[in-house]
């Protein structure tokens, strides 16, 4: 061995000491004792072994507060992953999710002297925006009414957009009349006109509220009641806000009986076809009829169209129960006389349906009846509901010759802009303006000029409603050239139609058919 070796004072001995004492001194136990190393040699050895676990401390330190580090980032992640899964990202407002959560706090934290107030919103016309100017426009429309909500809002108020052009508010008021005056504000802010894009734009709403405790015991039972007044906001032509009550219940169960039964008579054949006819005022001779739904419940005798039709088209019956209208009619009206044109009434919602302009021309193929020949009737409301499903209809069935009435003019979502691009023969005057209480000289203005434009376009123009002789010569005097009502006949079964077209061939034939000179004494 070597003399730097031996010698523990040289610098090599000692850092061999070092180590050895490092070893040693360890909690596990060493090799050499510390007795044997020299005095500096020894402080050292504390040193490091104290500095070891300094930094052996410091290291743990580290390590943990790397994982506290860690641990705080994945809470803050979830967290704001749980707050996106709660709201909209188009409008900032609360989600169903979250809102639902919102809600359910207010009622617990509600006092015993307070109400809550849910309020649920549905744009009206929003889809025809949507479709007409594209998502674009229809997403600012969306975020331009939330801030509306935002700023009219009460303080502490809960707000959330549900889907699609659905929105929904929740706040505790201490009263009726409180929550009737939010009500009120929301709306009209709501319908204030907005210019998006160049357009001008004006979102009227409809409204359904309902409070807790009055309306319901908890918070889902509050949204049911929120959205029975909703659905009879959209129903009623009174107005586009309405509160819960009671007897909006008893309704949904009448109709849900109604639709029961309704499926049933559909299935058991139990609904009939009746026709009224539709006259020439200038020859007195029947031009057409009109196929009329009638509805002979075993036990509850006759139900009016007025009570089963809405009740078709809120269940999507009416697309069934339109189908088997137009099969059925076209297959009586292929046995009357040619010049006999066939008249049917469509909901929009057959009109959306698939492949009803199909439904409709192989109806008429298995009947044997000229496309020609049939008239289908279409409200001014399918309009409201967006152009591009009505114009594709339409233009389908009138390549193939179906012509096309437009009923109710003169009512509602009235527009000259339809005639021109729709392909209508028809204008069919509603019977409001010709024998409904509203009736009266600026009534009959109003008429001649309908028929005057009518006559322009090329159209036959009808007079529903027709009474009295008195209107009959008015509305012929006004201009109309077609007339249906009362007055002429009613809606009859399949074989009473037939009996008065053979009637009419045989006065016909003897020269004694109605003289419309007649009109004029």
């Amino acid at each position: 061995m070597s003399q730097a070796s031996e010698n523990p004072e040289i610098p090599g001995r000692s850092w061999s000491c070092w180590t050895y004492a490092l070893l040693g001194l360890l909690p596990f136990g060493g090799t050499i004792a510390l007795t044997d190393l020299s005095l500096p040699t020894r402080l050292l050895a504390v040193l490091a072994v104290g500095l070891g676990f300094a930094l052996a401390i410091k290291a743990v330190f580290k390590a943990i507060a790397e994982q506290q580090q860690i641990a705080r980032e994945a809470r803050d992640e979830a967290e704001m992953l749980r707050e996106q899964a709660r709201h909209d990202p188009l409008t900032g407002l609360a989600n169903r999710i979250g809102f639902d959560l919102l809600l359910a706090q207010m009622a617990m934290d509600l006092l015993p002297e307070e109400k809550l107030l849910l309020l649920l919103i549905d744009l009206r016309g929003f889809k025809q925006t949507n479709e007409m100017l594209g998502h674009p426009v229809g997403d600012e429309v969306l975020r331009t009414v939330a801030k509306r909500m935002v700023q009219s809002a009460p303080e502490g108020a809960a707000l959330g957009r549900l889907a699609g052009d659905e929105f929904m508010l929740a706040v505790p008021v201490p009263a009726r009349g409180q929550a009737e005056a939010i009500v009120t504000q929301m709306g009209e802010a709501i319908a204030k006109p907005m210019r998006v894009d160049g357009h001008r734009i004006v979102s009227q709403a409809c409204l359904g509220a309902a409070l807790l405790p009055d309306d319901a015991e908890t918070p889902d039972k509050l949204i049911v009641a929120s959205d029975l007044a909703l659905h009879h906001a959209k129903a009623s032509r009174q107005g586009i806000a309405r509160f819960f009550n009671r007897a909006m219940t008893r309704e949904v169960a009448r109709k849900k009986e109604m639709e029961s039964d309704l499926r049933t008579a559909l299935q058991r054949d139990e609904l009939a076809i009746y026709f009224q006819p539709i006259i020439d005022l200038g020859t007195g001779r029947i031009r057409a009829f009109e196929a009329l739904a009638r509805w002979f419940h075993a036990e509850k005798g006759e139900i009016h169209p007025a009570q089963f039709i809405p009740v078709a088209e809120e269940s999507g019956l009416i697309v069934a129960l339109g189908n088997w209208v137009t099969a059925e009619a076209a297959r009586i009206a292929a046995g009357w006389p040619a010049e006999v044109t066939l008249c049917v009434n469509l909901s929009p919602v057959q009109i959306v349906a698939p492949g009803s302009a199909l439904g409709i021309l192989s109806a008429l193929n298995e009947a044997g009846l000229d496309p020609a020949r049939l008239e289908l009737e279409v409200t001014e409301a399918l309009f409201a509901q967006g152009d591009q499903d009505a114009s594709a209809f339409m233009h389908t069935l009138a390549r193939h010759g179906v012509r096309f009435a437009l009923d109710d003019f003169g009512t509602g979502y009235s527009s000259v802009r339809h005639l021109h691009l729709y392909p209508f023969r028809t204008l069919k005057v509603d019977r409001s303006l010709v024998s409904g209480p509203g009736s009266n000289a600026r009534s009959d203005t109003v008429i001649r000029a309908m028929a005057e434009m009518g006559q322009t376009l090329g159209m036959n123009v009808v007079a529903e409603g027709l009474e009295t002789i008195e209107q009959v010569r008015a509305m012929k005097a006004a201009g109309c050239t077609l007339g249906q009502g009362w007055h002429f006949s009613r809606a009859v079964p399949d074989y009473t139609a037939m009996l008065m077209l053979a009637d009419e061939a045989e006065r016909l034939a003897e020269g004694d058919l109605w003289n419309p000179r007649q009109l004029a004494s």
